[in-house]
């Protein structure tokens, strides 16, 4: 009796164990986890200077530049102001997001599933080459 009530309590403990358990490697040799967003920083590259411009800034320039640009003249020429000022709102848009200027980080992270995500990022808020993160927003934060 004493027998079985010892072997129901090691099974017991044994399958509460196991229960808990968080992660490991599968049979890829990747790491397994509960968190699908984690992973650890293979690389950080910085740079500094011109960036490339992803548009948003000649949409906003076109926008401000039209807007400006219709409060210029009547008829005819308050459509040509208008035009002009989207144009050369645009140009300006786009060089400012591109000269934005300062530094960023791209930095390469090996997920616990075995991809590989690199973000674009301005700081790096103490992530370092070897980090635990979790990405998510487009962005590598520790975990």
């Amino acid at each position: 009796m004493k027998l079985q009530v010892f072997s129901s309590a090691l099974l017991a403990l044994l399958l509460a164990a196991c229960s808990t358990y968080e992660g490991g490697y599968s049979n890829s040799g990747y790491r397994t986890s509960s968190c699908y967003d984690c992973g650890v920083v293979q690389d950080i590259n910085s740079y500094s200077g011109e960036r490339r411009a992803t548009g948003a800034g000649a949409v906003a320039g076109a926008i401000v530049g039209g807007a400006i640009g219709s409060q210029v003249g009547s008829g005819d020429g308050k459509k040509a102001a208008t035009v002009a000022g989207a144009v050369v709102g645009g140009i300006a848009g786009h060089n400012i997001e591109k000269n934005a200027g300062g530094t960023w980080h791209e930095v390469t992270v090996r997920m616990d599933d075995g991809r590989v995500v690199v973000v674009t990022q301005d700081d790096l808020n103490g992530v370092r080459e070897g980090s635990r993160v979790v990405v998510r927003d487009g962005r590598a934060r520790l975990r």
